[in-house]
């Protein structure tokens, strides 16, 4: 399996492009590049049954978010809000990701 390079990190808002959760925005809770996946909150619930463990000692049905494909997602722009594309830019020898509808630079720089 390659590694799939993703747009989207943790943390991240983004828009659902496709799938029962269409129209829908949520925040990454993890990026899966090696399947090429991420995790968004509150998006792709499903319910598990599961027996009593540590975790969940009542056991029962339990709903929780499952991985989607990393292409149905788009990155919102923190700037503009709009769902956008990523566009690569060199800031002080360091390559960010940056806006293509407004410009804004989207990573933190540290």
């Amino acid at each position: 399996m390659s590694l799939v390079k993703l747009n989207v990190k943790k943390g991240d808002t983004v828009l659902v492009l496709s799938g029962k959760d269409k129209g829908k925005q949520g925040k990454v809770i993890t990026a899966l590049p090696k399947k090429g996946k991420v995790i968004v909150e509150g998006i792709n619930k499903v319910k598990r049954h599961t027996k009593p463990n540590q975790k969940a000692p009542q056991g029962g049905i339990l709903t929780k978010e499952m991985p989607m494909h990393a292409s149905k997602v788009m990155l919102v722009c923190p700037a503009c809000q709009k769902a956008t594309r990523v566009a690569h830019k060199d800031v002080n020898g360091k390559s960010v990701r940056a806006c293509k509808k407004c410009g804004e630079v989207i990573d933190q720089t540290k």
